[in-house]
């Protein structure tokens, strides 16, 4: 629950009084975030008067909630023991959720006072909770469980928190003091360990302060009635740091001692009683460590970054964890029993109306800013809130702790209703899909109708209705959690649809409402209205695939469900009979039969291929218009015939090898101009022809726009317009006669899509990864990469051969051994999830570390080791076997060999992804391929969801297995949700992008700061799209001069990178790079290299050392370590650098020719002129050839070898003069150049793609112009046309045209 802001429901938190009131305190990590917002509203400063303390100013702004200053107050470290308090003014009590705004007298200077309020038995336990959470508060069990949105962040053990404010107390560097410069040996270049202990660094604070030994619910509770009337709530123990065994009861009116013992009931107070408010005043005064270690952890607590504490919106699971003490904790104990099992629905009125919640928060106003701000936070808040409970039933459901609606039906057939959450299991129930895959179907179908649920919540139309939706897979089954519509239990399925099939398209229904208001996504969901034969064949219209089922609930709002086609079936992987598929498909062995029929294409890949059909038809109807033009007697026969035959297939005016068409372009430069006429003449007349009759356009130039929309198949021959029918090719689907010729053009269309696929996207991704404008390092940066461009994962093998096919080829090894290990471990985990099926819960972790050996380890024949025998009971009875889910015997798993598991990852890989390892095992793969056994046990953990212990393992030793049981730690679920937008703050963040690309800095700054505190309102303090955001602004901070401010933005950018996306994550990796470049830029010298060292670390573990990314890092380490002139290790990695960027960019490239610069410099330092003037040489040569002899870079290196060479010579003289007149030669004094700091930073930059430009205002003029007239050419073509893309080329790399300060925008 962030609380941030003052956010989000707080209805819904008046509705329910939560789960007896624990989950409230949890706020207090999460809300107290005032000093990370800023509201653009001007604040005020009240004071705050607390007994005890010293009054204190607080800084509030009028949208603030009164319950935000309570959340403050919990936080501050002299009032965080206080929980149960009012605030009052003038002796008023203040409303809660009331906004400080409304509230009559409140104003600048208002004393505010703390009033202590009486105990509840609610209140009493969230102040112990509190209390709790306190004392944890340095305890990163809850991260590494994965528990309560905690995640981990290690950066602040490499910057030993001397960023930002309090570095400014120890500026370390400038007196440049001895640092020691030296990685550990794993990081340096060529090493071949990847240790896996480094990455979860021992934090300092982790070892924890004792304050208290016990801290329990005493056995006596609750209060016998007696007890009650004398205002007694609960009972405490506690065991004392020194030992003391006391017994505390909580009162109405606070804490005091009792008589009690551990076996004696005696609740009379004792004397002195101690009474206080506040059980730390209380332990205080009885634990002379408690209070002092209290008060230092509490010290502690408030000097972390708030970024480290502060919840995230969706869990994040850590793949490896040390080995921890497990700890009593009795506030953990009372949870697992009271929320977190099957007892919830036997707490009347604990559970929310998630339905309700999901969709009254849809329903808020959305006119203005301020509203949609609500309203999207609502949005939010309810769905991250649903996500977790989701997850939690969906892992009860699975572990067996959720009673079944039908109980009576087999395992696979039960469905249940846990917290107002409808959970059902991805088997093929009395075959609902048996035509469609059975078992394989039902379990993607959950996903396909995910992204559904995602499309139809973003396109947002009013009136209509989606279900809350969340896929978890856990333990190797796939639960779909989902709201339940009001009144659908109580009827059959047949009466409750009113819209739709509920038999694949039998018998269908359709209805005016739903009609009217899907017809309000067809557009931009690219969906065509048509009609179906029903059993009765009467013609039905639909606006969406027949599954798609229309309900009304008994709230009476419009749901529609199973949106599991809501894009347009793939051909490429569904064979048709008497289907004929284009020449590029067939080339590639499609179609191909999949192992289910619901492939459908993305909807990245729909939009991409509308806007390609898009550009084809402005281009054909300009250059027909140009023709008419030309030749007024005859509308060019020959272009004409060349159109319509092209219309009958359309793919063919494509060139094959889709790299656009840069030959059959019509334009010549010289033409461009009066193209760029021709193209706004279309556009103008399809607008005149939308908005007018007949007359308004005349006859040619009606024909014209005809024929070109007949050519790119648009439904309407007035205007673009490309929609997709989702029932074509459907089994069981029937269309009227009427609508033939319509269904012809649609599978022409569908066939020129799986088209586009291949021969466009495909092509497409790969040269996006060799112009490294695609930089994935890992499994799901490929995937995303993919996923972008619309391809599916399927067609994985199918990128990775045509990588083998490239020219390139070399250039593309990264990407091919991402490829690689994608497709091993993605095979290794569908097998992992049958496997798992079988496994009963007490076996789980032998069952886990057998198959880990089996994949990973070297060891010839792993055993498993059953569960043993004294825990197997003698009567194995009917019901226990019949919990379990899959139908195989229980011990099968242990079977397995490693043999017979490679052989299945072969049969898998060539099964669905239709590639071939060429290899005999995993190690044989390793060496082909270039595998790291690491990487790919980090890529399995993050697919499957389990987690290791953190120690290193051996995977090469052929004598023992590397993983035991005891290194298997936990099993986490691994969940999809839709994540709802913040859409304001997006488009902000775009334009905020799209004015730093024209070069108005500070517009742009301004515009991305806004941006920052939108998305802080809707997301709370936590979010991906925020760091982004971050990390923008901090660049921006970073060329306008402001590097404090740019090392504060990026510092939170790397904190919530680690939190939110992983302290790996590829992400997170350039984060670290590019702190460490600010922390260099405020002279923090050895910040920035353990930053680097960290960045380099992780690149090792995750990917490897021959990645296009580790050049730049190897650069800039290299370049840090020449500025602390620690000139041999700077070589290694600078030549290191040289060497990844001539193989990834190419030897002649102007990447090379800098890295040689670089090397040849140090060598100058080193005063080893000869080596430096080669080096030097290389680097004059490209230039010379790639830029010509009067670019100033050429001129540069021009001067810098006369340099050299005049040092070589000087210093040979000397060394002659001493060889001839021995002791007393005359020596000349050599000029030694140790690097300035300002040459290593201006070197950095260029390397970072930071280019900072002097220009007089004139220029910029100029520039803005020129920029300008670039885009509007770009938007006019949107073709790379050979020429632009070398030109752009040369600019990011480092050339200094005037290129923009974001040449490489992240």
């Amino acid at each position: 629950m962030v609380l941030t802001n003052g956010d989000s429901l707080h209805k819904s938190q008046k509705e329910e009084p939560r789960q007896n009131g624990h989950e409230e305190s949890n706020l207090m990590e999460e809300g107290n975030d005032q000093e990370v917002i800023v509201i653009q509203d001007t604040g005020f400063t009240v004071k705050i008067h607390v007994p005890g303390v010293e009054p204190f100013p607080l800084q509030v702004s009028p949208q603030e909630m009164v319950q935000e200053i309570h959340q403050v107050l919990m936080d501050r470290e002299d009032t965080c023991h206080r929980t149960c308090f009012s605030l009052q003014l003038d002796g008023n009590v203040l409303d809660n959720f009331a906004e400080l705004k409304t509230i009559e007298g409140l104003q600048e200077g208002s004393l505010l006072k703390v009033v202590e309020e009486p105990y509840t038995v609610r209140e009493a336990r969230i102040h112990v909770r509190h209390i709790r959470d306190l004392l944890k508060s340095l305890d990163p069990s809850d991260a590494f469980n994965g528990v309560d949105c905690n995640s981990l962040s290690f950066l602040s053990v490499f910057t030993e928190g001397d960023l930002g404010d309090s570095g400014k107390r120890k500026k370390r560097g400038i007196e440049m003091e001895q640092i020691d410069c030296t990685p550990p040996e794993h990081i340096l270049p060529g090493g071949k360990e990847r240790p896996l202990c480094p990455l979860q660094p021992q934090n300092r604070d982790w070892k924890p302060l004792q304050c208290l030994k016990v801290l329990t619910m005493s056995g006596w509770n609750p209060p016998p009635g007696n007890r009650k009337m004398h205002g007694d709530l609960m009972y405490l123990y506690i065991i004392t740091v020194e030992d003391r065994h006391v017994s505390i009861t909580a009162s109405t009116r606070g804490f005091y001692l009792n008589q009690s013992t551990a076996y004696n009931f005696n609740p009379k107070p004792t004397t002195p009683s101690l009474l206080s408010h506040s059980l730390v005043e209380l332990l205080n005064q009885i634990s002379p460590t408690f209070k002092k270690n209290f008060a230092t952890l509490q010290k502690k607590r408030v000097q972390r970054h708030p970024f480290e504490r502060i919840a995230t919106p969706f869990q994040v699971y850590s793949w490896t964890a040390p080995l921890a003490e497990h700890a009593m904790d009795c506030v953990r104990a009372e949870d697992a029993y009271t929320s977190r099992l099957g007892y919830e629905e036997h707490i009347p009125g604990q559970t929310r109306d998630w339905n309700e919640e999901l969709q009254t928060t849809r329903e808020l106003p959305r006119k203005n800013l301020p509203e949609r701000l609500l309203r999207e936070r609502a949005i939010f808040k309810v769905h991250s809130d649903f996500t977790a409970a989701a997850t939690r039933g969906a892992m009860a459901v699975i572990d067996g702790n959720v009673m079944a609606i039908n109980p009576s039906e087999e395992t696979k057939m039960q469905m249940f209703i846990w917290n107002n959450i409808f959970f059902s299991l991805g088997f093929d129930v009395r075959d609902h899909y048996k035509d469609f895959g059975g078992d394989v179907a039902a379990y993607v179908a959950p996903t396909n109708d995910l992204n559904g649920v995602r499309t139809y919540n973003a396109v947002d139309v009013e009136g209509l209705y989606t279900l809350g939706t969340v896929v978890v897979d856990y333990r190797g089954y796939r639960v779909t959690a989902q709201s339940i519509i009001p009144g659908i239990l109580e009827r059959e399925q047949e009466q409750s649809v009113v819209y739709g099939s509920i038999d694949f398209g039998k018998t269908v229904v359709s209805h005016t409402k739903y009609l009217e208001l899907l017809e309000k996504t067809s557009r931009p969901l690219k969906i065509q209205k048509h009609e179906v034969l029903n059993d009765k064949n009467e013609e039905v219209e639909l606006c969406s695939s027949v599954e798609c089922k229309g309900i009304i609930g008994n709230d009476g709002r419009h749901y529609i469900l199973d949106l599991l086609r809501t894009f347009p079936p793939d051909l490429n992987f569904l064979p048709m009979e008497g289907e004929e598929m284009p020449d590029e498909c067939q080339k590639m062995g499609f179609p191909k039969q999949h192992r289910h029929k619901l492939c459908c294409l993305r909807q990245e890949l729909v939009d991409a291929f509308v806007e390609h059909r898009y550009l084809l038809f402005m281009k054909l109807a300009a250059l027909q218009l140009m023709q008419q033009k030309a030749s007024k007697q005859e509308i060019g026969g020959a272009l004409l015939e060349s159109s319509s035959s092209s219309s009958s297939n359309p793919t063919h005016p494509f060139p094959e090898n889709g790299m656009e068409d840069g030959k059959e372009s019509p334009l010549g430069e010289d033409k461009m101009e009066e193209n760029m006429a021709g193209l706004d003449q279309v556009k103008e007349l399809t607008e005149t022809m939308a908005a007018s009759d007949d007359g308004a356009v005349d006859p040619k130039s009606r024909e014209v726009i005809q024929n070109a929309c007949k050519a790119v198949g648009s439904i309407s021959n007035m205007s673009f317009d490309i929609r997709f029918n989702p029932d074509i090719f459907s089994p069981g689907v029937r269309f009227p006669n009427s609508s033939k010729d319509q269904i012809r053009d649609q599978k022409q269309l569908l066939k020129d899509a799986a088209a586009f696929l291949v021969s466009y996207q495909i092509p497409g991704l790969i040269k996006d990864c060799l112009d490294h404008t695609m930089l994935p390092m890992d499994g799901a940066t490929l995937a995303e990469a993919m996923h972008q461009r619309g391809i599916n994962m399927r067609y994985l093998g199918k990128v990775v051969d045509f990588i083998t096919k490239t020219p390139a080829r070399t250039q593309l090894d990264h990407v091919y051994k991402i490829g690689i290990t994608e497709l091993i471990t993605r095979s290794a985990k569908h097998i992992f999830k049958t496997y798992l099926q079988g496994v009963e819960l007490s076996g789980l972790s032998a069952a886990i570390s057998h198959f880990l050996n089996c994949f990973l380890s070297s060891f010839p024949n792993p055993v498993a080791h059953l569960p043993t025998d004294e825990l197997i009971s003698k009567k194995k009875n009917k019901r226990r076997r019949n919990r379990n889910l899959g139908n195989a015997d229980n011990t099968t798993w242990a079977s397995m060999s490693p043999q017979e598991l490679w052989k299945s990852i072969g049969s898998e890989a060539k099964a669905y992804f239709d590639f071939s390892l060429e290899c005999e095992s995993l190690d044989q793969a390793g060496e082909v391929y270039n595998l790291q056994k690491v990487t790919l046990l980090r890529e399995i953990s993050l697919k499957t969801g389990i987690q290791i212990l953190l120690k290193e393992y051996n995977f090469d030793n052929r004598h023992k297995p590397t993983f035991t049981e005891e290194d298997i730690l936990n099993i986490f679920p691994v969940v999809k949700h839709v994540n709802p937008k913040a859409s304001d703050a997006f488009h902000f963040f775009q334009s905020g992008q799209a004015k730093v690309q024209q070069g108005f800095l500070k517009e742009g700054c301004e515009l991305i700061s806004e941006a920052l505190n939108l998305f802080n309102n809707v997301y709370g303090a936590m979010h991906v799209e925020i760091c982004a955001c971050l990390r923008l602004l901090a660049r921006l901070n970073y060329i306008m001069g402001d590097y404090s401010e740019a090392l504060s933005n990026q510092q939170k950018a790397v904190l919530m990178s680690e939190r939110v996306l992983g302290i790996e994550h590829p992400n997170t990796i350039q984060e670290y790079m590019h702190l460490a470049l600010y922390c260099f830029a405020n002279s923090q010298l050895s910040t920035a290299l353990n930053l680097l060292y960290r960045a380099r670390y992780l690149m090792l573990l995750v990917f490897g050392e021959d990645h296009p990314e580790m050049a730049l890092l190897d650069n800039n380490i290299g370049l840090v370590l020449h500025g602390v002139m620690e000139y041999d290790l700077s070589l290694r990695f600078l030549e290191n650098a040289l060497l990844i960027n001539s193989k990834y960019h190419g030897t002649k490239s102007l990447k090379v020719a800098l890295s040689h610069h670089l090397v040849a410099r140090v060598y100058e330092s080193k005063a080893e002129f000869r080596s430096a003037l080669q080096y030097e040489k290389e680097g004059y040569t490209i230039y010379k050839n790639q830029l010509g002899e009067h670019h100033e870079k050429t001129k540069e290196s021009s001067e810098c070898l006369k340099y050299l060479t005049q040092q070589a010579v000087a210093l040979q003289r000397t060394m002659n003069e001493i060889y001839k007149n021995g002791s007393n030669a005359n020596i000349v004094p050599l000029k030694f150049t140790a690097p300035s700091m300002a040459s290593v930073l201006e070197q950095l930059n260029i390397i970072n793609g930071i280019l900072f430009i002097p220009l007089s205002q004139k220029d910029l003029e100029n520039l803005k112009a020129e920029v300008q007239r670039r885009q509007q050419l770009q938007e006019a073509l949107k073709t790379s046309d050979p020429l632009e893309s070398e030109e752009e080329k040369s600019l990011s790399e480092g050339a200094s045209e005037p290129s923009l300060p974001l040449a490489e925008a992240p």
